[in-house]
């Protein structure tokens, strides 16, 4: 039906979420910036290379990890997603593919024990990634892993396991980007803005007033839908599972979230485990 196509929770057609690796201490101070403007977003660990609990890190560093029990604290009941991102922050695509495995492998299952979460999203480390490893994500029961391309658009992503963002939060178009998605209607298909990191970036570029801008200017629209990564995903599959009949009017929703629809200037609802007869 080509007037037929997915909204976001309560019929809302533009989403946005983020995503920032290496749980570091300056994740913090974003999460606080976040929460204040209502954006949600993902945060991908390395659960091999937590610093000892009585670590120092020396004058000057600017890349800190959190010790465990400071990370387990931040993250735990923040609102927002934890994700894979290697036990050993390795180059997935330089390992033989049982290395591999192994290292993502190991990473989810610590962070599900010491999290107490299941966790099936991913960002790939150094953004490196080939076939191979896209192949064996699927055995270990990875939902979607994200690169570090930028696709400069709202795209509402086709292959999970080779996901693009947006953009950086670095990159000259931020706020260009930013105003085209507050501003423009999405027509006969639904927006997504994705910006990912690293939040020790903004100490090391000294430009906090970059998130702050952004998130001051993107956060608590009636009109976007502020997700994690997950959520973002697991809605969207959801909609990709949906039955319809050979006419297109009866659509049966077999899982369990609530779908949004736009149909001929409408918009409609289906239950989980309904059925709904479209005019």
């Amino acid at each position: 039906m080509p007037d037929l196509y997915m909204l976001f929770p309560e019929g809302k057609a533009k989403a946005l979420t983020l995503s920032y690796d290496d749980g570091v201490e300056q994740d913090i101070l974003l999460m606080k910036i976040m929460d204040q403007n209502g954006l949600k977003g993902t945060f991908n660990l390395s659960s091999g290379l937590y610093p000892p609990e009585d670590f120092r890190w020396p004058e000057g560093q600017i890349h800190r990890r959190m010790p465990f029990s400071q990370a387990k604290a931040v993250y735990t009941h923040s609102g927002h997603e934890i994700a894979i991102h290697g036990y050993s922050h390795a180059d997935l695509a330089m390992l033989p593919s049982a290395a591999a495995a192994g290292d993502v492998m190991k990473d989810k299952e610590a962070l599900e024990r010491d999290y107490d979460r299941m966790v099936r999203g991913m960002a790939y480390a150094y953004g490196r990634y080939n076939d191979q490893v896209v192949d064996l994500l699927k055995s270990c029961g990875v939902a979607y892993a994200r690169t570090t391309h930028a696709s400069h658009n709202f795209e509402i992503p086709q292959d999970w396991l080779r996901l693009p963002a947006t953009c950086h939060h670095k990159d000259e178009k931020l706020m260009d980007l930013a105003r085209q998605f507050a501003e423009g209607t999405p027509r006969m298909r639904p927006w997504l803005f994705y910006l990912w990191g690293h939040s020790y970036e903004f100490d090391m570029d000294q430009n906090w007033h970059v998130i702050e801008e952004f998130a001051a200017y993107i956060g608590k629209r009636d009109d976007i839908w502020y997700a994690t990564n997950i959520e973002i995903h697991d809605y969207v599959e959801a909609y990709r599972s949906l039955h319809c009949s050979a006419d297109g009017k009866r659509i049966y929703n077999p899982t369990c979230h609530k779908i949004w629809l736009h149909h001929k200037s409408s918009i409609y609802a289906v239950d989980p485990g309904a059925e709904i007869q479209l005019p």
